[in-house]
């Protein structure tokens, strides 16, 4: 399937997407009825912990965020909510100006103090809310969110300013991690069998700025925490990641008297889109039944009907 940054290919646009040179994508028709079925299909993955579903905000504020330090590790990939000082003033300089620049960029004038950060990934908000609490014992969850990180390119369905993701998070001890990060790759596995697309496990590491200088990649290189599903040798459509007790210990969060271990399993709604679209073609008929591949997978590792 033929796609460049500018401008999604004829047949994609076919099925049901428009694209924004800012990286942003609009679905419907076919290909959002697809995005749809694989949301389901992840949930239905979930019950393989019994992950109880949430939904949470859109951004978070950022000095929650900073306790996992992502500001100073990501502040490339940041992105703010923010909005015009409400001064009667500073409005009206607005008004008075031309609003837009010929390029389309707003003219802005005083903002109010910029205090929420637009969702980086969906997980986030799990740690935060929980901030802390002493577990009982471990628990999953699962939730999505419309995430947002700036990048240096946009690909229709591959690369976007803002995306889908579904999460599965497991809090708990390490060896509570340690077996959901073995179980989800199973999952995984198996349900990419199931729908036809091929994938491949990578090592990999989170896309620091400056990573030389940043001892969490220095740590991720000796350590390897992270592993991406990779489609067609490039694209990772889904990953597992282990944090050992980074959320634990900077939101709070404790077991057994001691930080709470974490990890979790996501997967890139548009990224999936391409791979299946990819894989099968434009034609919705040829598409595989996700949600009932999802559900063969829950009952063979899991147990019970289909």
């Amino acid at each position: 399937m033929s796609v460049n940054s500018l401008y999604p290919s004829a047949e994609l646009s076919s099925i049901g997407l428009s694209w924004r040179a800012s990286g942003q994508a609009t679905l419907r028709g076919p290909l959002l009825r697809l995005a749809q079925s694989c949301d389901r299909a992840f949930v239905r993955l979930s019950g393989l912990w019994k992950a109880e579903e949430e939904h949470h905000p859109a951004s978070m504020p950022a000095q929650a965020l900073q306790r996992a330090d992502y500001l100073r590790s990501f502040p490339h990939q940041a992105a703010f909510a923010a909005r015009l000082g409400p001064e009667d003033a500073n409005l009206r300089a607005f008004l008075d100006g031309p609003v837009l620049d010929p390029d389309g960029s707003v003219r802005l004038t005083g903002l109010s103090p910029v205090s929420e950060v637009l969702t980086p990934a969906a997980c986030y908000h799990v740690y935060d809310d929980r901030q802390g609490q002493e577990l009982a014992g471990p628990q999953y969850v699962t939730t999505r969110n419309t995430c947002f990180r700036h990048e240096r390119e946009y690909v229709p369905l591959r690369r976007l300013s803002s995306f889908r993701m579904r999460e599965v998070v497991c809090l708990g001890r390490a060896e509570d991690t340690a077996a959901f990060l073995r179980s989800a790759v199973t999952a995984v596995d198996a349900f990419c069998e199931r729908v036809g697309v091929g994938l491949e496990w990578r090592a990999a590491t989170d896309p620091f700025f400056r990573p030389r200088d940043n001892p969490r990649y220095l740590l991720q290189r000796v350590d390897p925490v992270k592993s991406e599903a990779t489609y067609g040798g490039d694209l990772a459509i889904a990953s597992v990641n282990r944090h050992h007790d980074h959320f634990g210990e900077s939101f709070g969060l404790t077991l057994d008297g001691a930080p709470a271990h974490s990890a979790c399993l996501a997967f890139g709604i548009e990224r999936w889109l391409f791979a299946l679209v990819d894989r099968h073609g434009t034609d919705p008929a040829a598409w595989p039944d996700v949600e009932r591949a999802a559900a063969e997978v829950l009952a063979a590792l899991a147990g019970g009907p289909a």
